[in-house]
């Protein structure tokens, strides 16, 4: 495939994105290809790790490919979507559980699907430029791709935080949060990848690893805490709305961006995932929610917005960040019976 580049070199599979005029957004075709060439290099032993990286300057991977799938929604089609995130989620899954070390090299912006991709590594390595985030309440879904089981590792509400505002942590904050594990200068990065290649020897990344930059978010901690701790989306506006500083008021200006449906749900889907700790439970529960939403209309609409019109208007189904309620979310979470996500296509 011209717009991925997958490889054995010396003792690595390597993985290269290569769509660096769509910020190397993640295809189906893509998910596809990395989860056929995973079982092969588990099994062969001349491949000690594997290393992933993207081309371009901007973005290890700014996402998931929407166009197509918001293409096929207009018209009805509502299983094109399904069918990627059932594909996508299986990938994350089987990165999460890979038997040798998975370094990835997340330059630039990794958010949404490129977390999938990118963050369930065991060697996380970020830079100067890096920027990760979960930013799919902006566009009507919930943080997935696993996201909601690493927000709900991170450090006290942190998860919550994060998953509802789609603040962008820069280098010294994702490796706070759990999001990225190493930081190492981007100039430093072509000879590390090269060593890697040459030996297969992970340990090479922590000799290169330098001091990250601090962490706003780990400053900002316990006035996370107090505002985030609630059961629902709703016990947090009314926290923020107590608080009354000019941090509450800025995180409401972010809620007023973002589909009330999906914060509401996503707070519920972090809570699961910190009770369980499994990504399989994560996935699973996060497929419920995209399955029904790409046909509930706020996904479209937010794509719409904000990708495809570029109005940033999004009309979503609640006009208030109070309009969704808890029994919304429940149906929204419920079990799909048949339609249930799994580790395996089903006959």
């Amino acid at each position: 495939m011209s717009d991925i580049h997958i490889r054995k070199t010396g003792h690595a599979g390597r993985i290269t994105l290569d769509r660096p005029h769509a910020l190397n957004a993640v295809t189906h075709a893509q998910v596809n290809a990395i989860a056929a060439i995973l079982p092969e290099w588990a099994a062969d032993d001349d491949v000690r790790m594997l290393v992933f990286d993207a081309t371009g300057d901007r973005a290890f991977s700014a996402g998931g490919d929407l166009i197509g799938i918001y293409q096929s929604m207009c018209a009805g089609d509502f299983g094109l979507a399904r069918q990627f995130w059932r594909d996508e989620y299986r990938l994350n899954a089987a990165l999460f559980h890979f038997p040798k070390p998975v370094a990835t090299f997340l330059h630039g912006f990794t958010m949404g699907g490129g977390v999938g991709v990118g963050c369930h590594g065991s060697h996380r390595v970020v830079c100067e430029s890096s920027q990760i985030s979960m930013p799919e309440c902006g566009i009507g879904l919930t943080p997935d791709v696993g996201g909601t089981l690493i927000l709900a590792r991170a450090p006290g509400r942190l998860g919550e935080y994060l998953g509802t505002t789609a603040h962008r942590m820069g280098p010294g904050d994702a490796i706070y949060a759990g999001f990225a594990d190493y930081y190492v200068p981007k100039a430093a990065w072509p000879d590390l990848i090269a060593g890697l290649e040459e030996t297969g020897d992970w340990t090479r990344i922590d000799a290169a690893t330098e001091d990250a930059p601090g962490s706003s978010l780990s400053q900002a901690q316990s006035q996370i805490d107090a505002a985030f701790g609630g059961e629902t989306l709703r016990d947090i506006v009314n926290a923020l709305r107590a608080d009354g500083s000019d941090w509450a008021k800025a995180t409401l200006d972010a809620f007023g961006r973002n589909a009330p449906l999906a914060m509401a749900a996503a707070v519920e889907l972090i809570h699961r995932a910190r009770a369980r700790d499994q990504i399989e439970e994560a996935l699973r529960n996060e497929y419920r929610f995209s399955h029904r939403v790409a046909e509930q209309g706020d996904f479209q609409e937010g794509i719409r917005a904000l990708i495809v019109d570029k109005d940033k208007s999004p009309a979503w189904a609640h006009p208030t960040v109070d309009g969704a309620t808890q029994p919304e979310v429940a149906v929204m979470l419920m079990p799909l019976g048949a339609e249930e996500w799994t580790l395996e296509d089903r006959p």
